[in-house]
């Protein structure tokens, strides 16, 4: 993996550059709690001084936080791992889940799942129910051998809907009773 660390110019520039977008908000800050004009911010008690600065610090943390839980939701919806993710950040594949929770999203399903066998005359059904539909079908073996199935493309709005279809199979292809 790239490594990202920055070298001791783009050190000094990223300082550079977060001291200049702080500088505003701490003076705002600390204007609008001591009432004093922005540009005699500095003219304040120092220990006040230092918790506007700091107070604006925490805003900005804040924000980098909100901003790098959009820039680990993106890099996830792309396919990014939480492995992936945790080596950049250098933390673990249980961190970065534990720091990002909604960041990767579990792929869904597109296979059918089984619901339920059905037993009727001697005869067996399957009913499935299709995770991206939503749609129910039905598969089965009559008692006398014989296949069927719901028509290709129809699906069942409910379990019970298939249950009748697969059963009316079922009862059709019984064993005769003499």
């Amino acid at each position: 993996m790239t490594s990202f660390e920055i070298t001791p110019e783009e050190q000094v520039e990223l300082d550079k550059a977060l001291h200049d977008a702080l500088n505003p908000l701490a003076s705002a800050m600390r204007s609008r709690a001591s009432g004093l004009p922005e540009d005699r911010m500095w003219e304040a008690d120092p220990v006040e001084v230092t918790l506007s600065v700091l107070a604006a610090w925490k805003v900005v943390d804040a924000e980098v936080k909100r901003l790098t839980a959009i820039a680990a939701g993106t890099a996830g919806s792309y396919g990014a791992s939480y492995e992936q993710m945790g080596a950049v950040w250098g933390i673990t594949r249980q961190g970065a889940r534990k720091k990002w929770p909604e960041a990767v999203s579990r792929p869904a399903t597109t296979a059918a799942r089984t619901s339920g066998a059905l037993e009727l005359c001697g005869g067996t059904a399957e009913l499935t129910q299709e995770d991206s539909s939503g749609g129910w079908r039905w598969t089965g073996k009559g008692a006398d051998g014989t296949h069927g199935a719901a028509d290709a493309g129809t699906w069942y709005v409910t379990k019970e809907e298939a249950a009748a279809h697969a059963g009316a199979f079922l009862k059709e292809h019984a064993l005769s009773q003499a």
